[in-house]
């Protein structure tokens, strides 16, 4: 069976935990990650993390939405040209800082611990991902899918409007049925320009999709309910770049689908 997609939109998480930059197109390269996604995490008290010698490393190790809520509410903005970060709570910036420098990483620590300090087991520190390395959840994170059908069907489970940001996927996509991106798992998906993805694996899903990403209240019990429904907790399908090229918003995929 051949599966027909449309990229409905783009997005990218320069710092693990914090709010999302939307795209209007993406130029992936072969074997590498979705540009500029998951370039920084905030340490929460000492990892263990080398930059020298790079080693995925489980995400309670930093500030995430999964336990720590109160990070959706701010909005953070990566300037990729400067290496510089800036945050806004309620509209004004409250910190901004050069990731080039100690002082401004430094900006950006000092706000967070401030902001959230029964959170914290320790200092922040901001880390930068080494080259061919990122602060993914899971070890072959390259570039993550969305497919809205599935989050359509969550709504009805749980009676409430889910937002698609709340899985922090790179890509979101229509023109499957609920659920059908998990049949892709070991398939591939191209588009006319020639960017090829293979489908690796399943999105398991955690407590942070719980979390409404405008508000920051843990309103929903998503996991839960989808292993009420479903008898897993998978929503979405993470891919690894065969070939690279641009990726644009509206541009189709294509490829062969799993039969059952």
């Amino acid at each position: 069976m051949t599966t027909d997609l449309r990229l409905e939109a783009l997005h990218r998480y320069p710092v693990k935990g914090l709010s999302p930059e939307r795209l209007d197109s993406a130029d992936l390269d072969a074997g590498r990650y979705f540009p500029g996604d998951r370039l920084f995490a905030v340490e929460n008290g000492p990892s263990g993390f080398d930059p020298a010698a790079p080693v995925h490393q489980p995400k309670i190790k930093f500030l995430m939405l999964m336990r720590h809520e109160a990070l959706a509410r701010l909005d953070a903005r990566y300037d990729a040209h400067e290496n510089s970060l800036t945050l806004r709570h309620g509209g004004e910036v409250v910190a901004r800082g050069d990731l080039d420098t100690a002082e401004g990483r430094a900006n950006i620590e000092t706000y967070l611990a401030g902001y959230l300090p029964e959170a914290l087991r320790g200092p922040p520190k901001v880390l930068t991902a080494p080259d061919g390395f990122r602060f993914t959840d899971s070890p072959r994170g390259f570039v993550s899918l969305l497919n809205l059908a599935s989050v359509a069907a969550i709504e009805t489970m749980t009676g409430a409007a889910v937002d698609p940001l709340r899985f922090r996927a790179n890509l979101h996509v229509s023109g499957l049925a609920p659920w059908g991106e998990l049949d892709l798992v070991g398939h591939t998906l191209a588009t006319p320009g020639g960017v090829t993805l293979r489908i690796l694996k399943r999105t398991e899903r955690c407590a942070a999709t719980n979390v409404d990403p405008v508000t920051g209240i843990r309103d929903l019990a998503i996991p839960h309910t989808l292993s009420r429904h479903l008898g897993h907790t998978d929503c979405g399908i993470y891919a690894e770049v065969v070939a690279g090229g641009t990726l644009h918003i509206g541009d189709r995929l294509t490829g062969a689908a799993a039969t059952a």
